[in-house]
């Protein structure tokens, strides 16, 4: 990846955090306000989303700026672990958010209550709704151009709340319209529930990264096209790969005619990697050469 695109990646990484953060803050005003108000459990579910919302933005923003420094001595394959970790914190946060929501849900449907301001808390849920979509349309963005784990993970959380929204107006909407006090905590209860699979997406997400799980099937077999492409390349094996927040890893041993001389098959590995990167532009690729017909240890697809 050149500096001009690195930097741009770092840019739009660093104002994705920006605006997650921005919004949430925004959000827990007007919620607030809307529940003192209401009293409505939906609404509430939204408030605590929007809170937790606030502080994974943070933990966000703070492993964004870590994971965008670049490699040191210490650190000689950088800081994207960062990321992943983020993940799993926004995770626990979200789980602790879902377990608090279903006592509170399971709490109003012993003891109904009934909801004050339904109309001004249907317009704050509105304006909570617009913010959130624009939100998630500029995070979409931001993975696609840099394949950033943390602002993924805050995206997933972001798109759930977008169905969130929707619930607590149709949960206001049945309870003060129609006269259905229990669609209130009803629908807390299910989207509790959303909240909790949205929290085991992203920790399993971040799990893999952190164990270094390989690629997945399609692009190890990418990659073993890349490099067979060359006429020069007979075999390969030994391939590993790893994901470290947008970093790729790529090692792998190429077999070559064993007459070549050594900076004859340079060369060709130079060749390799240079495509590799190419085709994985965040990728740091290490290729072995090896003589065809050698018979390792150990050897693997």
């Amino acid at each position: 990846m050149n500096e001009v695109t690195s930097r741009r990646n770092a840019l739009l990484m660093w104002s994705a955090t920006i605006a997650s953060v921005s919004v949430a803050v925004i959000l827990i005003l007007i919620k607030l306000t809307a529940y003192i108000l209401s009293g409505s459990v939906a609404l509430l579910s939204s408030l605590i989303d929007s809170m937790i919302d606030s502080l994974a933005s943070m933990v966000n923003l703070v492993a964004v700026k870590h994971a965008l420094e670049p490699a040191d001595m210490e650190h000689r394959f950088g800081h994207g672990k960062a990321e992943p970790l983020a993940g799993m914190v926004q995770a626990a946060f979200i789980t602790g958010s879902s377990l608090f929501l279903f006592s509170e849900a399971g709490f109003r449907l012993m003891n109904p209550h009934h909801i004050e301001f339904a109309n001004a808390s249907i317009v704050v849920m509105l304006v909570s709704f617009v913010l959130t979509i624009l939100l998630v349309i500029f995070q979409q963005y931001v993975v696609k151009e840099t394949n950033s784990v943390a602002i993924r993970a805050d995206s997933i959380h972001y798109f759930s709340d977008i169905l969130q929204n929707m619930g607590v107006i149709l949960a206001l909407v049945l309870s003060t319209k129609l006269h259905l006090p229990l669609a209130d905590p009803l629908i807390g209860l299910l989207i509790g529930a959303w909240i909790l699979y949205s929290a085991w997406q992203i920790a399993r997400q971040s799990y893999d990264q952190l164990m270094d799980r390989e690629l997945p099937d399609e692009d190890r077999e990418r990659i073993r096209k890349i490099a067979l492409s060359h006429p020069s390349v007979r075999n390969m094996h030994e391939l590993r790969t790893r994901l470290s927040g947008r970093d790729i890893f790529i090692q792998l041993h190429l077999e070559m005619d064993g007459g070549l001389s050594l900076y004859e098959a340079h060369t060709v590995a130079d060749t390799v990697e240079e495509s590799l990167r190419n085709a994985f532009p965040n990728a740091d690729v290490i290729v072995h050469e090896d003589p065809t017909g050698i018979i390792e240890r150990r050897q693997s697809v």
